[in-house]
């Protein structure tokens, strides 16, 4: 099953890859999930998760309410005090037998000896074996394993009244199963609690039956005990001979009414106890080592380990509240039912690592989801439902996780793809702005075409081939190089975005690529682009100066400034993008600054069409040129040229 699913996976990143980026990206939640998922398939079937699924259950065993103590059961103890006042180990066939003759006093439905009595302990061997022939006692043997060692049953008791207390324990020797049968060369032998329970449903007038699901299994009344089978629940490799079910336990500590082995013998105790009640008689002292792991055994300290004889009064509880209180027994997913359980949730993980971006909220939800996952694994143990509960726990953190590190991974080729279309002449702001809005402007690849009202800012040095005369080319490239560092860094400082550059002048738009959606935006783009024009006049200045001292060529330059509707995008192809603006608006604003270039006395000359400067406010001073004829338009345009700030030109 794992290897075809890793084949489909396989196939389907073939398939993929050839899927346009748009496509991929919201399949990458299911991909990497699919991943994980397999992963995690792949691991439990090697049994390297049931650890941790049985720790789950352990957990949710010791979480469970403890129901009622079952008052169809009695409890008779030897103890540690019992063992120090008959001051012999084992207990004599008499002790034995004279605890065995006051319970029968009081009329007990059945009465189980948990204890070995294959060979006799004088003195009262006879008086044993006498009270052994009641046909409501019940008897233990001990199966014979690998290594032979086996313990027969008391001599004369027939094999309808004898059970085997063999219990079967997990790797880490916690006991979750009960056995029922056994099967040897000779005959198919019953659990001591079985035979308790029968002996005493026998009377009630329920018989075990042949299965309706399968005639191979157990049925009392309407209940059937399934048996497990090596993948059941969080098992994947469990040794499921025999016939085992999950056993589930009632109660930690208060499983029925408990008195001690002197009560009995001293006759101390109440008929009622006794009357009509099943007896189980077994040693709870620590010193008989007849104790076993259970899932209560982490949380208690005091009382870690579970004596034999509860065990098996568990076991009877069960068999009893299936049969005649119609409780459920535990019952699991199919496979694959199981495998689209933990793909679900590891889908739901990678699609909140996905879509929410803030550490602090995905971690919220992520803990939310993993704390839903165990409450609605919980509720179902509640309803006898054991499904896989620490496994896609570990697929939730797993596939977040994974998917954070891809995303980030892909954030950092977006960020370095956009700073690639931009070029690093981005203001910090724009910058900023650029990457919170990523997802809307990376496309394929590309920034998409986007239609918005900008500024644009053309500037050009007069005679400039005039001057690339006077150097050499060395010279004036290094020259040159001091006169662009100047004015982008302007450009920079009022928030705008070189585009390109154009020998010794550039294009600088302010306003993009983040759509303006208010006249007020627009307007703080087009007031940016005129301070900047004037930023650069007043560095020029300081240029010229040191260029003086330095006996270096002084320069004048020219902009033009217009606001009005673009298209801005990529342009080029995959091997060569570059980001750009193309419009009529670009025209114009070039137009503006190379027109009447003879016509220039100061350092920096400012040309601005009305388009921008409805937009500043009466914050600069202008001179109106009146509408003029642009090279290549056919429609006027109603140019001014900027003087300064309106404050400094006043005063």
């Amino acid at each position: 099953m794992t290897a075809k699913f890793f084949q489909r996976c396989r196939d389907g990143w073939i398939q993929l890859a050839a899927l346009p980026t748009i496509v991929l990206l919201p399949l990458a939640i299911v991909t990497t999930s699919a991943v994980v998922t397999g992963c995690l398939l792949s691991l439990r079937q090697v049994g390297a998760l049931q650890p941790l699924e049985l720790a789950s259950y352990d957990l949710m065993v010791r979480l469970r309410p403890d129901r009622d103590a079952d008052s169809r059961l009695l409890l008779v103890a030897i103890t540690e005090s019992d063992i120090k006042a008959q001051k012999h180990w084992p207990l004599s066939d008499w002790t034995i037998a004279t605890a065995l003759q006051k319970l029968q006093q009081f009329q007990p439905s059945v009465i189980g000896l948990d204890l070995y009595r294959d060979l006799p302990q004088e003195p009262g061997k006879a008086a044993l074996t006498k009270q052994l022939q009641q046909p409501n006692v019940i008897a233990i043997t001990k199966v014979q394993d690998a290594d032979d060692l086996g313990v027969a049953p008391p001599p004369g008791v027939p094999a309808d009244r004898i059970g085997f207390n063999d219990v079967t324990s997990d790797p880490d020797g916690v006991i979750r199963r009960g056995l029922l049968f056994v099967d040897t060369d000779q005959t198919t032998l019953y659990a001591f609690s079985l035979r308790l329970a029968i002996a005493y449903l026998h009377q009630q007038g329920i018989s075990p039956q042949a299965g309706l699901l399968n005639p191979s299994n157990l049925r009392f009344g309407d209940t059937e005990f399934i048996p497990l089978e090596p993948t059941a629940g969080a098992y994947q490799s469990v040794d499921a001979n025999g016939y085992q079910i999950l056993l589930n336990y009632r109660a930690r500590s208060q499983l029925a009414r408990q008195v001690t082995l002197t009560q009995v013998l001293s006759g101390t105790i109440d008929p009622s106890w006794v009357n009509g009640k099943i007896v189980l008689l077994g040693t709870t002292a620590r010193s008989a080592r007849d104790i076993f792991l259970t899932p209560y055994s982490t949380a208690e300290k005091q009382t870690a380990s579970m004596p034999g004889v509860v065990i098996h009064a568990q076991m009877v509880s069960q068999f009893l509240g299936a049969a005649l209180n119609h409780e459920p027994l535990f019952w699991f997913w199919s496979d694959w039912v199981e495998v689209l359980w933990i793909g679900a949730w590891v889908v739901m993980g990678g699609s909140l690592a996905w879509f929410i971006r803030h550490p602090l909220g995905l971690g919220l939800a992520i803990t939310v989801t993993i704390t839903a996952l165990l409450g609605t694994c919980y509720l179902l143990f509640l309803h006898q439902g054991w499904v896989p509960t620490a496994t896609p726990a570990i697929g939730v953190m797993t596939v977040a996780i994974l998917v954070v590190s891809y995303r980030a991974q892909q954030a950092q080729r977006q960020q370095m793809m956009m700073m690639k279309l931009l070029g690093q002449n981005t203001s910090p702001e724009i910058a900023r702005a650029l990457w919170k809005s990523r997802d809307r402007l990376l496309k394929s690849g590309k920034l998409p075409g986007q239609r918005l009202t900008a500024t644009m800012l053309f500037t050009d040095i007069r005679n400039f081939s005039t001057l690339s005369e006077q150097m050499p080319p060395e010279n004036l490239l290094e020259w040159l190089n001091e006169y662009l560092s100047a004015i982008t860094e302007e450009v920079r400082v009022n928030q705008g975005i070189i585009n390109k550059f154009t020998g010794d002048g550039l294009l600088a738009v302010f306003g993009v690529p983040m759509n303006r959606l208010t006249q007020i935006e627009v307007s703080q783009d087009a007031r940016l682009a005129v301070e900047c024009a004037l930023a650069m006049r007043d560095r020029l200045q300081e240029l010229n100066q040191d260029w003086q001292q330095r006996h270096l060529p002084t320069a004048q330059m020219r902009v033009g400034i217009f606001t009005g509707p673009i298209v801005a995008g990529s342009l080029g192809g995959k091997d060569r993008l570059e980001y750009g603006v193309i419009g009529d608006s670009v025209n114009i604003a070039s137009r503006l600054e190379s027109y009447a270039k003879d016509q220039q006395l100061e350092v920096c000359r400012i040309l601005i069409a009305k388009d921008t400067l409805v937009h500043l406010q009466d914050r600069f001073a202008v001179e109106p040129w009146g509408p003029l004829a642009l090279k290549g338009k056919q429609q006027m345009i109603d140019v001014y040229r900027v003087l300064g700030y309106a404050s400094d030109v006043l005063i």
